[in-house]
């Protein structure tokens, strides 16, 4: 049975189109009121993996009717340099959001310049209050890779609340904050390191399972719950014999795809959906600094009689 006819595997495409199509409804309402929502991308260096994502990332927004910035800098560019011209970004109100593109180069420290980004156009969801609002509750802006997968698992119908959740991988970008997100909807939620001492015991008693850990096949069907959901969010480079590549998942695959119930494909799971969280993301920013705007100078109407 070939992927586009299998129901077992949870396609990222579908979903992304729909949260597109939403989106694009919201930015075309925004822009006829005044406010038309624009985001810049801050690329540093020439990295060609990043061009592929400002590429697909300009598209989708076209497509969603949100106007699209490329900056790029030299590689040489200090930190501090970089701050500012974060920072004027910042200040420019036809500025709705900003993403950072990753790497960067070594010299400067991302978590800094996710930092100088203004939480109200923090599309990427990074910004530390970004994520602190998550653990309040506050789910509209989070991480994009995290919420893509969380809008995966949703795609089952199981009910989060009670459900038994396992995540292998706790990075600050993917693993921490779904575990966050889950538990706001009233899943119980264990997470994996390096540390834990089996990763399998764990991984075979949960209903869902998410793997970001970059390591190929990591997941094997013996670890997986008969039925359950497994969603794999690392994508890994794997060399073939004769010297090829090919891109394959943390989760393998083909054997996993026997016992579970869902499984995202690798490529076409996650990453579809990915952009369309961020653009999502933007909207939710851009009702955030109407919203301030209105509150400090009055709202539309008002402004217009005086």
């Amino acid at each position: 049975m070939s992927l586009s006819d299998d129901s077992r595997y949870l396609k990222g495409g579908p979903v992304a189109r729909r949260i597109i199509a939403a989106v694009r409804d919201d930015a075309a309402i925004a822009r006829a009121e005044g406010f038309p929502p624009k985001l810049v991308s801050i690329t540093v260096g020439d990295t060609a993996a990043v061009d592929v994502y400002v590429r697909n990332q300009r598209a989708k927004a076209e497509l969603a009717g949100i106007d699209f910035e490329e900056r790029r800098f030299p590689a040489t560019i200090t930190a501090g340099e970089l701050e500012a011209a974060i920072h004027g970004l910042n200040a420019d109100p036809r500025v709705t959001g900003i993403i950072i593109q990753r790497p960067v180069p070594a010299h400067i420290p991302i978590r800094t310049l996710q930092a100088a980004v203004h939480p109200l156009k923090d599309v990427e969801g990074m910004h530390p209050a970004s994520i602190g609002n998550i653990v309040y509750n506050q789910l509209d802006l989070a991480p994009c890779t995290a919420a893509a997968s969380v809008e995966l698992l949703k795609e089952t119908g199981l009910d989060l609340k009670g459900l038994e959740v396992v995540i292998v991988g706790h990075s600050e970008i993917v693993g921490k904050p779904i575990a966050f997100l889950l538990m706001s909807e009233g899943a119980t939620v264990t997470v994996c390191h390096h540390m834990t001492r089996s990763v399998a015991a764990h991984a075979r008693r949960a209903d869902a399972l998410f793997v970001a850990v970059g390591k190929p096949r990591l997941i094997k069907a013996d670890m997986v719950k008969p039925g359950a959901a497994v969603i794999g969010i690392g994508i890994n480079s794997e060399t073939l014999p004769d010297g090829s590549t090919r891109i394959v998942g943390d989760v393998d695959t083909d054997s996993v795809k026997d016992v579970a119930s869902w499984i995202t494909p690798v490529p076409g799971g996650v990453g579809p959906i990915t952009v369309a969280i961020l653009l999502r993301n933007t909207m939710v920013a851009l009702s955030r600094q109407r919203a301030l705007y209105e509150a400090t100078y009055g709202t539309i109407d008002r402004l217009a009689a005086e």
